[in-house]
């Protein structure tokens, strides 16, 4: 499927599949890898969550000396008399699978990028760089009405393709759409359709602001982390947790405008309900989901941030959400 090119628009309001192509040559200097570089958030007790490739059973054999002990099937050994060890092999490929909204509410954006556009270009860096490592890589991408799938592939042309459904569904957001009801639920059904294309020991990583999310989500969330390794990408516009106390702001999609004065206290309630705390809980789930949970704002350019949080070499730093909200 060829994405439409947005013709002379704004690369921070709407991407193309040209541009997300064109990261392939920067995704670099991150992994997904178990064994994490320092500056790496993944580092340390999220490290050991992050599997990496799985084990596939091979044999049941006699203890030879030098042979790791904790190899040791107990239950062998006691029917035996004689010591055995279960012997393993790594699988060949550690598949992974994208979620990316594309939906209404990811279509905003106040200092850099739409929400939109970031969690486009996140997902094309991931995916590539999951390509290079050698595993199979596909995706789910949510519209508000529905939810496009590619089946994971170890292929160049599967890249492309999840890319260009990204593409086609990010150029057809639009302030002037109309909204969807039901729009926030399919977040929950898109979870669910994961859960049935995923066994064990998959990568899935999930690009949302979250918008709807519920208990519901929650639930599909600890299903999926229960056998895979979950990386939840929450992207957040600054205007979430940074509203000032006066001035005003005109945001637009680069056809139609809303003006916010941020003196009325409405504003700043409407931002903080819809932002701050929504977030906040989402970050919360962190303590309680077996998943890393890394922030990403559409308020800064995307690969920077992606080094920082998955080890360029640099200090990890990932916004303080304790106080005030994201």
């Amino acid at each position: 499927m060829a994405a439409p090119a947005p013709a002379g628009g704004d690369p921070r309001i709407h991407t193309d599949l040209h541009h997300l192509v064109g990261l392939e040559a920067r995704a670099r200097g991150f992994d997904f890898l178990p064994r994490q570089p320092v500056g790496s958030v993944l580092a340390g007790r999220r490290a050991s969550r992050l599997r990496g490739r799985g084990l596939e059973f091979e044999e049941i054999r006699a203890y030879l000396p030098g042979d790791d002990t904790r190899s040791m099937d107990w239950r062998v050994t006691a029917r035996t008399g004689s010591p055995h060890i279960r012997v393993t092999r790594e699988e060949r490929d550690r598949p992974a699978l994208i979620i990316i909204d594309q939906r209404q509410s990811m279509f905003f954006g106040s200092r850099l990028n739409m929400k939109s556009v970031t969690a486009a270009e996140v997902a094309a860096l991931a995916a590539w760089r999951i390509l290079a490592a050698g595993d199979r890589v596909g995706g789910l991408v949510l519209s508000d009405t529905a939810i496009e799938d590619q089946r994971p592939a170890r292929s160049r042309n599967a890249v492309l393709r999840l890319l260009s459904l990204v593409a086609t569904r990010n150029a057809a957001l639009s302030a002037e759409a109309s909204v969807v009801a039901d729009a926030p639920g399919i977040l929950d059904r898109a979870l669910e359709q994961a859960a049935r294309v995923v066994t064990h020991d998959w990568l899935v990583i999930i690009l949302s602001d979250f918008d709807g999310a519920g208990d519901g989500t929650f639930r599909a969330l600890s299903r999926l982390a229960r056998n895979n390794d979950l990386v939840l990408g929450l992207i957040y516009d600054p205007l979430a947790h940074e509203v000032p106390a006066a001035g005003r702001l005109v945001i637009g999609d680069g056809h139609l405008q809303v003006e916010l004065d941020f003196a009325e206290k409405k504003v700043q309630r409407n931002l903080a309900e819809t932002g701050g705390e929504r977030l906040r809980g989402l970050l919360a789930w962190q303590e309680r989901l077996d998943a890393a949970i890394l922030p990403v704002s559409a308020g800064e350019a995307t690969l920077p941030q992606i080094l920082r949080l998955f080890g360029s070499g640099r200090p990890a730093r990932v916004a303080n959400f304790g106080e005030g909200g994201p």
